[in-house]
């Protein structure tokens, strides 16, 4: 708690004496590197220095949704008990006025009954407000003003009760409830598929309930260099999603791997396996869609970074067939398996130049092969074949 606090100096901490002795040795840890949008879907950006404070004023209801639960319940009772008490303000005074509170006299009728203090008026403006009417007070029509007050009351009071419920039902029903059961597998991966560099991950619904038009949106974040020497720190691309429809559009009824084809119109395509281990990126996944028992439109996020993409692995299958209906493992849903292939880039794969891992475990440069002139499906059945594990290793 101390060190917490900042009670001690730096240099007394036990902490920072290890951090010192971590840091001068020959192994050093690689520093992390801020997400975008963290795995859980939210996004990692702290606004600050904001001047124009007011523009949150404007859309009170949006404000009042997006506080946290403990504040809001915090204004929905401080707004009832403060409309109270200024209404009971104001039916004391009334009463006070009329001589309601004085000693009563034999033909004496007063505004409000059965008011002799202060108390008895909040009383009275609890039941006039909530509509509870216990039936030992009332308005009568002595005093035209108290039933002005009345109506006053009654609408405040219905006004009060539908944006102070509305906040409670928006944030009891809002969106990214839903999206909790929308997952994401843990980590992407790249492998070939029909003679191409794929970028996958798998996505999946926990509830039987749909989401209707669902689409997805891949993107790439990462820190680029205009050629006129401008720095972006966050530049935002588009990648295509692979889809046979021609949209970004799926039906997500069973868990789906969504893919990329990584060609010369895309990022990657000129990573090879050790080039993206080492780039400073971050692929953005993001789903959209209408939940269907609600019609609220919903969004699901998540992210990876590249130590998160398994470059040469694949997706194991989860979903069988049993007794005439289609059952999904969920315990497998993030499980991946390893598949020989090339780890150079999509690039030298396309033009023959393709390297693969040697037995050693080291990363062999591009170079050009035999049976480049065959395509690249040719070229990726040739790596295959060198990689087959060998028995003689054994």
């Amino acid at each position: 708690m101390l060190a917490r606090k900042g009670l001690l100096p730096d240099e007394f901490l036990i902490t920072h004496l290890a951090e010192e002795r971590v840091t001068n040795s020959q192994y050093r840890p690689k520093t992390k590197r801020a997400r975008f949008v963290t795995k859980n879907g939210a996004c990692n950006v702290a606004h600050k220095n904001i001047r124009e404070q007011g523009r949150f004023l404007q859309d009170v209801f949006t404000t009042m949704v997006d506080f946290k639960w403990q504040h809001s319940l915090l204004i929905f009772t401080m707004t009832f008990i403060c409309s109270w008490m200024m209404f009971a303000m104001a039916w004391w005074l009334i009463a006070f006025a009329h001589g309601d509170l004085g000693p009563k006299r034999g033909s004496f009728v007063p505004c409000v009954t059965n008011i002799q203090s202060f108390t008895s008026a909040f009383l009275f403006s609890i039941e006039v407000q909530v509509t509870i009417g216990f039936g030992g007070r009332m308005v009568t029509e002595q005093c035209p003003l108290a039933i002005t007050v009345l109506i006053i009351q009654n609408i405040s009071g219905l006004i009060i009760n539908a944006v102070m419920l509305g906040c409670i039902f928006m944030k009891t029903a809002q969106a990214n409830r839903r999206a909790e059961t929308l997952i994401f597998s843990k980590h992407a991966v790249i492998a070939c598929r029909d003679g191409k560099y794929r970028f996958m991950f798998r996505v999946g619904d926990l509830r039987k309930s749909m989401i209707i038009s669902a689409s997805i949106k891949i993107q790439i974040v990462k820190k680029t260099t205009t050629e006129e020497g401008e720095v972006i720190p966050i530049s935002q691309v588009d990648i295509q999603v692979e889809n046979p429809v021609g949209t970004n559009s799926i039906f997500l009824v069973s868990p789906l791997i969504v893919s990329h084809t990584i060609d010369e119109r895309s990022p990657l395509y000129l990573f090879s396996a050790y080039d993206i281990c080492n780039e400073d990126l971050e692929v953005v996944a993001i789903l959209e869609g209408v939940v269907e028992t609600t019609g609220i439109t919903t969004q699901a996020r998540t992210s990876y970074l590249p130590e998160e993409i398994l470059w040469g692995h694949r997706f194991v299958p989860i979903v069988t067939e049993e007794e005439g209906r289609y059952s999904v493992d969920y315990s497998k849903f993030g499980n991946t398996v390893k598949v020989h292939g090339p780890l150079c880039s999509a690039k030298d794969l396309a033009e023959g130049r393709y390297c693969a891992l040697p037995r050693n475990g080291h990363h062999s440069k591009p170079k050009k092969r035999r049976g480049a002139s065959h395509g690249v499906g040719e070229a990726v059945r040739e790596i295959a074949a060198e990689n087959q594990p060998n028995n003689s290793d054994s």
